[in-house]
């Protein structure tokens, strides 16, 4: 197509995300007291103050153990965040329309082999990333209970609903990108930009760096919680491994096995030697021009 034509389809499929994602965003504002409620449940279940004010008193009193209140600062702050909630909400749960839409898009200056990888990636990559949301949805309660440890003795930590929204989207954020690594490793292997040799002999280094990476993102003392993060990337990077390998091998057995009967082989114009050379006379750049009115036929000569 023209670029015109492009740019005129470009602008359909953004108009078709947009208003998949508003027509969402709408109806989650129906829903977004739900919302918070499921994201700030087990910050609350593991440090919430459920008890009475006398009960707290006494605590207090007692200089028993602290706990942390969800709290909101300002008066356009609830319809602020009703806002931001929904929105985060609408683009994510209209995800598969606006992935369609772009998919759409790019498919037709695609390759059929293409095309099979990239479906292969995004059907894989989804579920690894809700993986990695998963652990970071599952790791909130030890996270509150290690950091409001730090908290002065006695004292009640308040904690502004609009910071702890934005604190759980970036562990979500953090945690699934880091189980989307063995796709970006298969898919520099099968570009051809690293082999699975390489791969493997990284091996020590990758442990070392997973393991730091998911002490910094569970600032847990406790080295399950640690362990619960680094060992399923542990096992995703050995599988990226394993399947890079393989396919090494696969790419080698068809290169030594030559071209297929259907495929034309690869010319070699390379002479063996200088006696193989063959003299090739320099052809004229333009038709020779008639000298004489003999040498025209017809009254024209080559060039006309």
């Amino acid at each position: 197509m023209p670029l015109v034509e492009h740019l005129r389809e470009l602008r359909n499929r953004l108009a078709k995300s947009v208003v998949a994602i508003l027509v969402v965003t709408i109806v989650a504002a129906f829903f977004y007291k739900d919302i918070i409620e499921f994201i700030t449940e087990p910050v609350l279940r593991s440090v919430g103050c459920d008890d009475s004010f006398a009960e707290i008193a006494e605590k207090l009193e007692n200089k028993e153990d602290t706990c942390a209140r969800i709290t909101l600062n300002g008066l356009l702050t609830p319809f602020t965040l009703a806002l931001k909630v929904s929105l985060m909400a609408g683009v994510v749960l209209s995800t598969p329309v606006w992935l369609y839409q772009l998919w759409a898009f790019i498919a037709p200056g695609l390759h059929r082999e293409e095309r099979k990888y990239s479906l292969a990636f995004v059907g894989l990559g989804v579920p690894l990333f809700l993986g990695g949301a998963y652990f970071a949805y599952s790791s909130l309660p030890t996270m509150a209970e290690v950091l409001l440890e730090f908290s002065p003795a006695s004292v009640d930590n308040q904690l502004p609903l609009d910071d702890l929204l934005d604190l759980v989207t970036r562990m979500v954020i953090v945690f699934g990108l880091s189980f989307e690594l063995p796709l970006v490793l298969i898919m520099l292997n099968l570009t051809g930009v690293l082999t699975g040799k390489r791969m493997l002999s990284w091996w020590r280094a990758m442990i070392m760096g997973i393991t730091v990476f998911a002490a910094v993102a569970t600032p847990s003392t406790e080295p399950l919680t640690m362990m619960a993060l680094a060992a399923p990337i542990w096992v995703l990077y050995f599988s990226a491994t394993g399947f890079s390998l393989l396919n090494d091998k696969r790419k080698a057995r068809i290169e030594a096995a030559g071209p297929d009967d259907d495929e034309a082989s690869d010319l070699d114009l390379t002479p063996e030697s200088v006696d193989d050379v063959e003299p090739v006379s320099a052809a004229r750049g333009l038709p020779r021009q008639a000298s004489t009115d003999r040498d025209r036929i017809n009254g024209y000569d080559d060039v006309t």
